[in-house]
């Protein structure tokens, strides 16, 4: 009981789903194909089918009309329904097959060739659309129709229901097959979309927590010193009220508190397979070094100093570490992506903020990049990072020539009465 039911369920739940074929195709004429198809059937199986059942088949005018209406007339309702459409082709099948019956011996019979041919047709739209427990129904369904026909009127059978059966098995088999490796396709599209997506989330997190971990190092050196000059207060300025002092003290141990937690949050950061990094973080001071290494890697790279950065005061650290990590990811780029190539990189004063220029030449001769894709986009993101922190600006892209450039502006907060002029870090 429960087979039946779950058979006789298949037949008349169609899927929710009441998108004409090919909805998705990005060209308008592909999605225009399936409406021509059914236009050019009904067009052509409507008066067909007409003159066949009247001439050939000696059916009334009427009935014969009625009959190609249906048959033809459900399969534009194929278009978005066709589960519904063949619940009204297949009756019309079997009243067809009573009223044909013994009317003309020389004519195809149960199936006369319109209605063969729309029911083929009809087959195609169930096939791309309806669940594969459906589509075996709905062949049972033919395929017990046809025998029966064979069984009950041997004499009149001439083997239209074995080419009915065998082309809609075939047909729905083949459909089904097809739809099924489309959507194999599309999930396996929409998983790729979602892990570059879950790629790029992973990455933004482990340049932010990178990020934390080195900034963590320049406000820990400020606390640290907060620390020792309030512990020493009292020994260094004589004379200090009592309140000063205790003042002092609870500087002191403030301090030493936050550097405590901020311990606690770079060892939450921090991977646990992970070592602590013991070297200082590195700053505009470091970039000849920084350019003599790449130099080994077989860039050439030239280093502009501008004259107002030699001459001003450092730059808060959080800036020069900054802008050392832009060159070094941009230069490492250049050595991924053009080896060989000769970049550029300046830096300089403007406008309270230190602009950081990095271009390089598009690699010579044939030489071929070590990396094709996806370095270049983590360090973009990184440099995106360390820009949007220190509340910057961040231009990257390829060049006339067939170079690449990347150009950061990086705000310098400066002290309260500071000259006008933007300080920066001594690079001779």
């Amino acid at each position: 009981m429960t087979t039946w039911k779950s058979f006789l369920r298949a037949l008349v739940e169609p899927v929710p789903d009441r998108r004409p074929p090919l909805a998705d195709a990005r060209r308008p004429w592909v999605r225009a194909l399936p409406f021509a198809a059914v236009l050019a059937m009904v067009g052509s199986l409507l008066p067909t089918g007409i003159v066949a059942l009247t001439q050939f088949y000696g059916v009334s005018a009427g009935l014969a009309t009625a009959l190609a209406v249906v048959q033809a007339g459900a399969l534009p309702l194929a278009l978005v329904r066709p589960l519904t459409a063949w619940q009204l082709v297949a009756p019309s099948v079997v009243v067809g097959a009573i009223a044909t019956h013994g009317s003309a011996a020389t004519q195809p019979w149960p199936w006369p060739v319109t209605t063969l041919l729309g029911y083929l047709f009809l087959m195609v739209f169930l096939s791309v659309r309806e669940r594969g427990r459906t589509l075996l129904a709905v062949w049972v369904v033919t395929f017990l129709g046809s025998s029966l026909s064979w069984t009950a009127f041997s004499e009149h059978f001439d083997g239209s229901s074995v080419v009915v059966t065998a082309l809609s098995g075939v047909i729905l088999l083949l459909g089904w097959s097809l739809r099924g490796r489309g959507e194999a396709q599309r999930l396996l599209a929409a998983q790729e979309q979602i892990s570059e997506t879950e790629r790029a989330r992973r990455t933004l997190l482990e340049e932010r927590t990178r990020i934390a971990r080195e900034l963590h190092d320049v406000v820990a050196h400020h606390m640290s010193v907060i620390a020792v000059q309030a512990d020493s207060a009292p020994y260094r300025i004589e004379g200090l009220p009592e309140p000063a002092v205790a003042e002092f003290g609870q500087i002191a141990t403030a301090a030493r508190g936050s550097l405590a937690e901020m311990r606690r949050l770079l060892g939450v950061l921090r991977a646990a397979d992970s070592e602590a990094d013991k070297a200082p973080q590195p700053g505009l001071n470091d970039l000849p070094g920084l350019l003599t290494t790449v130099a080994q890697a077989g860039v050439r790279a030239e280093l502009d100093v501008a004259a107002a950065v030699r001459e001003l005061g450092p730059v808060p650290e959080a800036v020069g570490l900054s802008a050392y990590r832009i060159v070094q990811e941009a230069l490492a780029n250049v050595v991924r992506h053009a080896p060989g190539a000769t970049a550029r990189v300046r830096v300089a004063v403007d406008g309270g903020a230190l602009t950081v220029d990095v271009d390089n030449d598009p690699a010579p001769g044939k030489a071929r990049a070590v990396e094709a894709t996806g370095s270049t986009g983590h360090g973009l993101t990184g440099m995106r990072e360390r820009v949007r922190l220190l509340a910057g600006t961040l231009d990257t892209g390829p060049t006339a020539d067939g170079g690449y450039r990347v150009a950061a502006v990086l705000p310098i907060d400066r002290p309260a009465g500071a000259a006008d002029a933007a300080p920066g870090e001594n690079t001779a």
